[in-house]
């Protein structure tokens, strides 16, 4: 009977694992990376090359190439910290909408250095935004003692983020709020009347200590969860009066909350935490007195003295402005924090949207002193959601997933112009300068890693390939750069 049982089990056994290489063979395992001595990765508008792993090695002949650039490591611009995407309730609604599997696995292809794309920076909303499941904040009832993490955060911006983390434990964390609770809000800064709506008003001045306090107990309340936050910003969009959730904070406003309430608070509670002003768009809105926003808070020496930079969003004007405003306070940091893709502008087409976007957000930011580039929501559904009323109703995401089974991805133009930076410039490289070809239709950039790595991320605009040489000095090679591409390069020097 012994002999006999163990007989039935082995057989067992083999069964078992024949069914397992059955399995193995129906979903084959991803070839391995090419092998060379540089790293590169490519997208075509048409998903023929749809972030690609390619390799070359180093050429052995004399440089001779016509199109050759040459990086140059003495012309160093601004450090980067990042690049990445919001992290909203609507898209850790959809992510815990996966099974674990697939969850893990889409977050590992995004966030993981070794394995993925590897994301750096996230940006999440303090309290509701127009892209949450509820309107809310995190101290609804009147008094500082009410103050508490939400459902959102507890349930699914937590959850999500500390899967994130334990992928790529040093991204960078962003916070913005929408809205103060509604009993700080006022009708104007004249009568000082209630204002209870989730749209529009203004902060009363006499709750600027106690709002700067809510800043401090959010990122106490976060890190007591294992979630360090890198920086925030005073106000999303403050010249946005018509949000689901919003607050009008302008340029004198927000200066005054900053040395009033939000940086002594952050001071006194030794937060080392950065504080980006404005956060909203190239043309501030067309409003004459709010022209030059973040320039006019950093002539406030009180303010200023708390304040790491400006941050913005393209939904207005041109990206030169960032160029501006660095000439105005070269020692002051830019970053660019929101940008969407959406019915407006064609935003599920790739073969439209990767050419402009990698133009217009990716290396024009960055090549325009950027230390960081986040786009709107990482992941909506096929809906367009979840969104709220009166938010955006036609956005959509990084990435969508298919609302009937939660499973199914497409992966828009954001998604590849942020992996294509972040996979190959890491944060605490530097920009450095570049000589030589150029031509229409062509953008790129350089990076200096730390680890001792070059970096190069080029877009060819142009309906026809071109074979690109790059040289740093010591070693050049060539690439066959296809017609309408993105392609990114890592070499060590």
């Amino acid at each position: 009977m012994k002999l006999k049982n163990i007989f039935l089990l082995l057989f067992c056994c083999t069964i078992s694992c024949t069914a397992c290489d059955s399995d193995n063979n129906d979903n084959p395992v991803t070839p391995p990376a090419p092998v060379g001595d540089v790293k590169i990765y490519v997208t075509t508008g048409s998903r023929l090359l749809d972030f690609a792993q390619k390799a070359v090695n180093f050429s052995e002949k004399d440089n001779l190439s016509p199109r050759s650039i040459e990086l140059d490591p003495t012309t160093r611009y601004q450090t980067m910290d990042g690049f990445g995407a919001a992290v909203t309730g609507s898209t850790c609604y959809n992510l815990l909408k996966m099974t674990q599997e697939d969850r893990t696995k889409f977050l590992k292809e995004t966030f993981s250095n070794e394995e993925g794309m590897g994301y750096s920076y996230i940006r999440i909303s303090i309290g509701c935004s127009d892209f949450s499941l509820s309107e809310y904040t995190c101290c609804d009832t009147q008094g500082l003692d009410n103050f508490a993490l939400q459902s959102e955060e507890k349930d699914y911006i937590i959850p999500v983020l500390k899967e994130i983390l334990a992928i790529n434990p040093d991204i960078k964390i962003m916070g913005s709020p929408w809205t103060c609770p509604l009993w700080m809000k006022v009708n104007n800064l004249t009568d000082l009347q209630p204002y209870n709506s989730w749209t529009d008003g203004y902060l009363n001045p006499k709750y600027y200590e106690d709002y700067g306090t809510c800043f401090v107990k959010w990122v106490q309340a976060m890190a007591a969860e294992g979630i360090k936050i890198y920086s925030v910003t005073p106000q999303n969009e403050p010249l946005n009066r018509g949000n689901s959730a919003s607050l009008f904070m302008g340029w004198k406003q927000e200066a005054d909350f900053i040395k009033k309430g939000l940086g002594p608070k952050m001071k006194a509670t030794g937060l080392d935490v950065k504080i980006y002003a404005f956060d909203h768009n190239y043309n501030y809105d067309n409003m004459a007195d709010q022209q030059n926003y973040p320039v006019n808070i950093y002539q406030d020496a009180e303010a200023a003295a708390y304040v790491a930079g400006a941050a913005y969003h393209n939904y207005g004007g041109d990206r030169s402005e960032l160029l501006n405003v660095h000439n105005q306070a070269p020692d002051k940091e830019l970053v660019f924090t929101e940008t969407s893709i959406g019915e407006w502008n064609n935003g599920r087409n790739l073969t439209t949207r990767l050419m402009e976007d990698m133009r217009e957000v990716a290396l024009g930011t960055v090549n325009n002193w950027c230390k960081g580039v986040i786009v709107w929501n990482l992941m909506l559904d096929s809906d367009k959601g979840p969104n709220r009323d009166g938010g955006c109703q036609t956005c959509y995401g990084a990435v969508d997933i298919n609302k009937s089974n939660y499973k199914t991805i497409t992966r828009n133009s954001h998604y590849y112009i942020i992996g294509h930076l972040s996979s190959v410039v890491k944060p605490g490289a530097t920009r450095i300068g570049t000589n030589g070809y150029t031509a229409n239709g062509l953008m790129y950039s350089a990076f200096e890693n730390t680890d001792g790595t070059y970096a190069f991320v080029l877009l060819n605009d142009n309906s026809e390939g071109s074979k690109i040489t790059v040289s740093d000095g010591a070693h050049h090679f060539s690439f066959d750069v296809p017609a309408k591409s993105v392609v990114s390069y890592r070499w060590k020097k």
